[in-house]
């Protein structure tokens, strides 16, 4: 009896140390392929520097399905992890808006609206509001999270909302104009998500005397226009003071209405040259394409079908580099391919597939064309990529990043994945070149989808025996370890020193 006593204060002694010692020291094994549970450095960075104390009120629905209640459950753990690496200074707490009309009103005020989803109660498919959101609070300035998305980059959506409210000089960056480029507004989703970090300026290049060095990063997306010399001797000038420059540009025109490819003359792919970097005046045919909607008629009826348009090369296949890092699919519509001809270094970040083909304007698109692997010859071809080097050409070293096609970051199809893919490619190209927390390796960090139909017939057979077997196998490996464990025991009693 003294024994079982002894026993049982050792081990509640135990489990009290161990949760003492929890709350500084703590340790667990997360076994996602991007990390998705365990805090990036620039998260815990951002942390530990912070000043004056952040509150976060979470508004969730309690008693949701179990994919809703599982994103709650993920957040508070995100937010539990917040809270011991900030050494206290961030705080939480959770609010069911259901529970309370006040509360429900208070959330709606805070700007967090309830969405509308699907529950089945009682054999019956009903819709709930459900409220996911979370507002975070620092003195008088204040962050909204309308939406946490499950299984969506939340720790990035957390982090830059933290880092907004604590830093009060946002760096700047800046678009060109002048020559009918897209502006950050009519880029709504690359806007949104670069205005947290930055503030955005717009550099009208016919108005400039110089380009400001106070900006981190000049971006040029799609000018339509001839640019003058002039223009391009700022951007030189921009780039010898360690200015940075992100450049989207079409060198070929693709025209559905008259079905012609066409060649542009922005002088863009002239200035490029001057730096030994050659944007040629092609156009990038890659048999792993996307579709494009073609209409059809037959007797009185007419419908609309889709079909390969090798002129849309689908990347799914990117290097291992930050800007890319969680990026998955991508269309890049009448794309031309980048070479390198100078001594700068190029840094490949958007590569065709091996099965490429190179076509020069002037043509005509056969969108009814069966392809064959054959019209295929060429291998792989740059379509977008990095130069360092000495750019402005007088011994600086400065960086630029090139895409030979400006269309990619518009939205495309109705995949909202891919949508995401489009303009954070764009945006981590920016981060990159302007950012030195590291909060561009954590937009794209989620819980990546992985559908059977995409993995090799090989693997997914492996997976679900996996599954199967594996479980039986432990279960089987436990019960032999008794078995054994308790016919030694048996064995034991039987000898005749033997003692209870």
């Amino acid at each position: 009896m003294k024994k079982s006593t002894i026993s049982i204060l050792l081990v509640v002694g135990i489990i009290v140390i161990i949760n003492f010692l929890s709350n500084d020291l703590f340790f667990r094994m997360d076994m996602t392929a991007d990390k998705t549970y365990t805090l990036s450095e620039a998260t815990i960075n951002i942390l530990k520097n912070l000043e004056e104390p952040i509150t976060i009120t979470s508004y969730f629905t309690d008693d949701l399905p179990p994919q809703y209640a599982k994103n709650q459950t993920d957040f508070k753990d995100l937010l539990i992890e917040f809270n011991r690496r900030s050494n206290g200074l961030l705080n939480f707490e959770f609010i069911d808006p259901a529970s309370d009309p006040q509360k429900e009103q208070e959330a709606t005020q805070n700007g967090i609206q309830p969405l509308l989803i699907n529950v089945r109660e009682k054999d019956k498919a009903i819709q709930k509001r459900a409220y996911m959101g979370a507002m975070l609070k620092a003195g008088e300035s204040q962050e909204i999270l309308p939406f946490i998305q499950p299984e969506g980059p939340m720790e990035y959506q957390l982090t830059t909302a933290v880092k907004k409210l604590s830093v009060n000089d946002k760096p700047s960056i800046g678009f060109i104009a002048g020559h009918g480029e897209l502006q950050a507004q009519d880029l709504k989703e690359v806007y949104k998500e670069l205005s947290v970090l930055y503030d955005i300026e717009t550099v009208d290049l016919s108005n400039a005397v110089e380009i400001p060095l106070r900006m981190k990063t000049i971006l040029m997306v799609k000018p339509v226009d001839s640019i003058p010399a002039q223009h391009f001797a700022l951007l030189d000038n921009y780039l010898a003071g360690g200015g940075n420059v992100c450049l989207a540009t079409n060198n070929v025109n693709g025209d559905f209405q008259t079905q012609q490819g066409s060649a542009m003359n922005t002088q863009v792919d002239i200035w490029l040259e001057t730096k030994g970097i050659k944007l040629n005046g092609d156009f990038v045919l890659d048999a792993q394409c996307s579709t494009i909607g073609v209409k059809q008629q037959q007797g009185l009826f007419s419908f609309q079908s889709q079909v390969q348009f090798p002129y849309f090369p689908m990347v799914n296949k990117f290097p291992d580099h930050p800007i890319t890092q969680g990026i998955e699919q991508i269309a890049f519509p009448f794309a031309s391919s980048i070479e390198n001809t100078g001594s700068n270094t190029m840094i490949p970040l958007v590569v065709s597939s091996s099965s490429s083909v190179s076509q020069m304007p002037p043509l005509r698109f056969d969108i009814q064309k069966k392809w064959r692997q054959s019209d295929f010859p060429d291998g792989p071809k740059t379509i977008a990529a990095i130069f360092e080097g000495d750019l402005a050409g007088i011994g600086n070293s400065g960086k630029l990043i090139l895409f030979g096609d400006a269309d990619f970051p518009i939205s495309q199809g109705r995949n909202a994945r891919s949508n995401s893919d489009n303009f954070s490619l764009l945006v981590n190209s920016v981060d990159w070149l302007s950012d030195d927390t590291g909060l561009i390796d954590l937009r794209t960090k989620g819980v990546t989808s992985r559908p059977l139909d995409e993995i090799e017939e090989g693997k997914v057979s492996l997976y679900k025996w996996g599954n199967f077997l594996i479980p039986i196998l432990l279960v089987l490996i436990l019960g032999f370890y008794k078995n054994q464990k308790n016919r030694n025991l048996r064995i034991k009693r039987m000898t005749t020193d033997y003692i209870l």
